[in-house]
């Protein structure tokens, strides 16, 4: 931990990847493994431009179910320790970037400013007609979903009617509203994936935090980064398919690992 510690202390541009195990410890479901399930359903069966085509009803059920959830979980230590380095180091002339795959906002309201959010927000809108995007916290987002989306197995499909799913209110448009986020099949926005890229190739410093190296194309980011010298640091479960290929590996919870990694360095003013 101390030399990489020492490493942090000499850094001038950090980039911290998340992943969802960092979101898992502040009670957030990945819906991945076993029990992932929404009722009886996969993420991978819901979370696609064709079963929100084939069931819009059904498939803002599942994304009303997750945004609900998100009012009752909170930041954990993890996320508030990476937030307090990104407010210290500002003032010391030094920057840090959060690359999250995560869509729950939780680096948001930990405090973080600096955030590139590669898979979107579970908070924003996008209308399937004229494309524009607006965040949206409303709750419900529409009446019809009130007490909807419950995820036990037991519960009814709520089929609400197309008129009565949320609707884009830019002008006249009125059409469909999606959940902002990419899903299974779909390609990265270029610009988000752009700024990205800048980041990792302008980071002298990069933490891996709960994330399992094997949704691409993030899980090609610390090992390109590792590739040219820079010191990577994995803070994770378990090992991962690129920890062999990293400076540093801590083993156990990031809201354990991240505030003692993380916290002041001694050659800090």
């Amino acid at each position: 931990m101390n030399a990489f510690r020492d490493a942090l202390a000499i850094a001038k541009n950090i980039v911290v990847l998340s992943g969802a195990g960092i979101s898992a410890e502040s009670g957030v479901p990945t819906f991945r493994g076993a029990g992932g399930l929404w009722r009886t359903y996969a993420a991978q069966q819901l979370a696609t431009p064709e079963a929100f085509e084939a069931n819009p009803s059904l498939v803002w059920e599942f994304y009303h179910y997750r945004r609900e959830l998100m009012r009752v979980k909170d930041p954990n230590p993890g996320h508030k320790a990476i937030a307090e380095l990104e407010a210290r180091l500002k003032s010391q002339g030094r920057k840090v970037t959060i690359v999250t795959q995560n869509i729950d906002r939780l680096h948001h309201r930990a405090g973080s400013k600096s955030i590139i959010e590669l898979h979107g927000s579970l908070f924003a809108t996008r209308c399937t007609k004229c494309g524009v995007v607006e965040e949206n916290t409303t709750s419900p987002i529409v009446p019809a979903l009130q007490d909807k989306g419950a995820p036990d197995p037991s519960s009814m499909e709520a089929k609400i009617p197309l008129e009565e799913l949320p609707r884009c209110s830019s002008g006249a448009c009125g059409g469909l509203l999606r959940p902002h986020v990419v899903w299974f099949g779909e390609r990265l926005d270029e610009e988000v994936m752009r700024a990205a890229s800048e980041a990792l190739m302008e980071c002298d410093i990069c933490l891996l935090v709960g994330t399992s190296s094997v949704v691409y194309p993030a899980a090609g980011f610390a090992p390109v980064v590792a590739a040219r010298g820079v010191p990577v640091a994995e803070f994770n479960l378990e090992q991962t398919p690129v920890t062999s290929l990293l400076r540093f590996h801590f083993e156990g919870k990031s809201g354990d690992l991240l505030p003692i990694a993380l916290a002041r360095h001694q050659s800090e003013p």
